[in-house]
């Protein structure tokens, strides 16, 4: 159990939640049929809502509630996010890089709120990516879309909890709950930048099964190959005969005598004619 917990200036608490916003409110914005008012709903859940899944996952007071600026500043952000998409997409890299280090430092505050609770290390861990990713979850779901964090893409939820393990791991060896957040947030961060930079992501759960397909169908090339250049041949069954298929047997086979019908074959008994 930790004594303290990785605490942020309330500047940079409302920059990270102000971020979330803004992106929330500038993807729901692309949707139709989504008033003034659904945009700025979806664009504050994008803000408050990791920190508020964590803290009600651990039971307490949502820190989104214990403070008046929290939805003010969400507000606002989803607002501007809303009417002012085009200039804000001239300055998406800053956005990303504010969000990159907004999940880092999230994570960080989850992870180190729910080991000072008690949690064992894994939970912790799992409150910790919660706490970073939980916003765009919320998202998704009020806009009744696949959860984005589910898809193959770049790494996100990935990048936190690289991040939040190695906070964990400091915390193991005694650095200060201060310094080992700063880390996180920085590995979290540079994770995450870095994926977006060259588009890392996770292999997708097909892959197996598509790299399986792929050898049976060079397999199967090869034997085509091999049938047509008569290196292998494949053995042919007769079906047996029956007798539907007498009529049509070979006329140079001999016809089987029928003592009923004579030794000719024709219905007469052999005469003298027939004698040596």
């Amino acid at each position: 159990m930790l004594d303290e917990t990785f605490r942020t200036p309330l500047p940079a608490d409302l920059i990270a939640v102000g971020v979330g916003s803004l992106q929330g409110a500038l993807f729901a914005a692309g949707f139709k049929r989504i008033d003034l008012l659904g945009v700025a709903i979806i664009g504050i859940a994008s803000g408050i809502g990791g920190g508020f899944l964590r803290d009600i996952l651990l039971g307490v007071t949502p820190a989104a509630f214990s403070e008046n600026l929290y939805l003010i500043v969400a507000t606002g952000a989803a607002f501007i996010g809303m009417l002012l998409p085009r200039l804000l997409q001239k300055v998406d890299p800053v956005i990303t890089v504010l969000d990159a280090l907004s999940i880092g430092m999230f994570g960080a505050i989850g992870t180190t709120k729910a080991l000072a609770l008690g949690l064992p290390v894994a939970p912790a861990l799992f409150i910790g990516t919660v706490s970073a990713v939980g916003g765009g979850v919320l998202r998704d779901l009020m806009l009744n879309i696949p959860i984005a964090l589910m898809h193959v893409g770049s790494l996100y939820a990935v990048a936190s909890l690289a991040g939040v393990a190695v906070l964990v791991v400091l915390l193991a060896f005694g650095v200060p709950v201060v310094a080992a957040g700063v880390v996180c947030v920085i590995v979290t961060a540079v994770l995450r930048l870095l994926a977006v930079r060259f588009g890392w992501s996770l292999p997708e759960q097909r892959a197996l099964s598509r790299i399986r397909l792929r050898r049976q169908r060079q397999v199967e090339a090869v034997i085509d190959e091999a049938l047509h250049t008569g290196t292998i041949t494949l053995p042919i069954a007769l079906p047996d005969l029956d007798a539907r298929d007498l009529g049509d047997r070979d006329l140079d086979d001999p016809a089987p005598e029928n003592p009923e019908r004579g030794a000719r074959g024709d219905g007469t008994p052999p005469g003298d004619g027939d004698r040596p």
